[in-house]
């Protein structure tokens, strides 16, 4: 993998000429930030003069690719007035602290609008704006705990009881069939369900909803993005079904959430895993050839011999190694696609040979997505360093005060993290709290 055609020369993208200015902050603030980046947009980070005790070397910070920094102390006395200074120039705003902490500092919404008014305003929290919990800290583990989404996600087929409800495609089964017994805890699938899916997907969601509007109408307003929101809103689809009675409030029971046999992961005899998605008849068909069920394995749907189903392919699993298995299945409609780590997607050949992670500077990372057929993002600037950026920022946004910002005065400072059973000291706000 080489960077030919990732880094473009100038502008470019769908949000080309769209300006944002970005309060710094670690989450999903950030990656909102760096989508909108992908995308074209001219993206200048505001940094503190002291480092996160959170943050990594500026090389590999990926989420600060295709930006620009400026470091400015919003706690000294010109600080708020060169951050409204860019603000007046700017079409969007992203900010990541507790509820109360930019008005504090001088830079809230209230004082951002009265300086542009056509300014779209963008709030990301973890709990909201208002609420029992708004002013409370917490991390991707809590909200998504919270919103009803942690618990959706089961540990590993082997480690489930035997399902019982395949859901919306087969008959419902009374819950006095349920295995009894609490489940064992849900699985962490790191923290991409809150604060990347349900914080910053619907943050950049709601900011280019009100840019059209502020675009059309010269009116601004606040967009108030909560990664409780955002991952509750992520479950609606399965909020039907569970109404309708066609899925159970219990993980690893059900259809989607690896109760049925045939939508789970089986580890092969290598410890490698196979990941199982053959829900329609025809696929199914086709997976059990493959596999070697052999005619007196159970039916697909036959759903009180699910248990016994799942010990047939698992033990044929267990027979040969994945790579193996992947022999088998290759071109075939059977849907059993290897467990890869994130160095093997790298390698794999489909995400190859369509570009989906590029190398870039030596750091592997992955491509913008989604793709333009007339306006294609790209990767234009690495991880942009603190401070780095002032004077070209300060000729280009036509701010003259952040023109005194040297890389060198203003790199930040490494942070004071005090010792003791409380950890780091809080920074003024929780980016995602």
């Amino acid at each position: 993998m080489g960077d030919s055609g990732v880094r473009g020369g100038g502008a470019g993208g769908p949000l080309a000429g769209v300006r944002v200015v970005e309060l710094a902050g670690i989450g999903p603030g950030p990656f909102a930030a760096m989508l909108l980046g992908d995308l074209g947009a001219d993206v200048v980070r505001v940094d503190r003069p002291e480092s996160s005790p959170l943050g990594i070397e500026p090389t590999y910070d990926i989420a600060n690719r295709n930006k620009r920094s400026v470091v400015v102390d919003l706690k000294a006395p010109d600080g708020p007035g060169r951050v409204l200074d860019l603000v007046a120039r700017a079409d969007l705003l992203i900010e990541g602290y507790r509820p109360g902490v930019a008005e504090r500092l001088g830079v809230g919404p209230e004082a951002c609008l009265a300086r542009n008014p056509a300014l779209v305003y963008g709030r990301m929290t973890g709990w909201g704006q208002h609420g029992p919990l708004a002013a409370r800290a917490g991390h991707d583990i809590g909200y998504t705990a919270v919103a009803g989404v942690l618990g959706l996600v089961a540990p590993t087929a082997a480690a489930v009881p035997a399902a019982v409800s395949p859901a919306a495609a087969a008959p419902a089964v009374s819950p006095a069939a349920a295995p009894s017994g609490p489940d064992g805890p849900p699985a962490l699938p790191a923290n991409l369900l809150g604060d990347y899916a349900g914080g910053s997907l619907y943050l950049v969601v709601g900011l280019l909803a009100a840019l059209h509007h502020s675009r059309a109408t010269g009116a601004g307003q606040v967009v108030d993005a909560a990664i409780v929101d955002g991952a509750a809103h992520l479950t609606a689809v399965l909020q039907g079904l569970l109404a309708g009675g066609r899925w159970q409030d219990r993980r690893g029971v059900n259809l989607l959430d690896g109760g049925a046999p045939f939508y789970a992961v089986y580890p092969a005899a290598d410890g490698g895993h196979l990941a199982v998605g053959a829900l329609e008849p025809q696929f199914y068909a086709e997976f059990a050839r493959l596999l070697g069920l052999g005619p007196d394995a159970p039916g697909q749907w036959d759903t009180a011999r699910w248990p016994e189903l799942r010990a047939w392919i698992a033990a044929r699993f267990a027979t040969r190694t994945r790579a193996a298995w992947e022999a088998v299945f290759a071109g075939s409609d059977a849907c059993v696609e290897p467990v890869l780590t994130m160095r093997q997607a790298h390698a794999h050949e489909h995400l190859a040979s369509r570009g989906t992670y590029v190398e870039v500077d030596g750091v592997t990372q992955p491509a913008p997505a989604p793709r333009f057929s007339a306006t294609p993002g790209a990767l234009r600037r690495p991880p942009a360093r603190p401070g780095a950026d002032a004077a070209e920022v300060a000729r280009d946004w036509g701010v003259p005060s952040l023109a005194s910002e040297s890389a060198e005065s203003a790199e930040p400072t490494e942070p004071t993290v005090p010792s003791g059973p409380a950890g780091p000291a809080p920074a003024p706000a929780s980016p995602t709290a």
